[in-house]
């Protein structure tokens, strides 16, 4: 196992976080460019979060993921069955850690900064921020 094999996963990792995280990124950058209004922003940002596009965009991550543990676990030389066999530990231990790892991830990007940069360009997210 590399380091570059490591780092592939991990930039995986992120990816899945960072798209789980696109119901309300658009808005928080949109209205921090002065490209959209704040009250536009808000809306952009309930529409995706309490509608089916954040349930898409988990999907879609989960997609990510998966796609992304079967490049690294090919790359590793994991192919078939028998090697799956052998290796079973280690696959269950890397895939829980990746999954983990993306909702942790995503958890403290979406929940943490975009809720404070948001509150910071003037989205009204700070009554429903977790820490209130």
């Amino acid at each position: 196992m590399s380091i570059d094999d490591v780092k592939s996963l991990w930039k995986w990792v992120g990816s899945g976080a960072f798209l789980a995280s696109m119901c309300c990124f658009p808005s928080v950058l949109l209205a921090g460019l002065g490209l959209m209004s704040i009250g536009a922003a808000d809306a952009l940002s309930k529409n995706m979060y309490f509608g089916p596009a954040r349930w898409i965009l988990y999907g879609m991550a989960a997609i990510l993921i998966t796609f992304g543990l079967i490049r690294y676990f090919k790359g590793q030389g994991i192919c078939d069955i028998n090697e799956v066999k052998r290796q079973r530990k280690r696959i269950i231990n890397t895939v829980m850690i990746a999954i983990f790892s993306t909702i942790a991830t995503y958890l403290i990007f979406n929940y943490v900064i975009l809720e404070l940069l948001g509150i910071a360009v003037g989205l009204p997210w700070e009554e429903d921020a977790f820490w209130n």
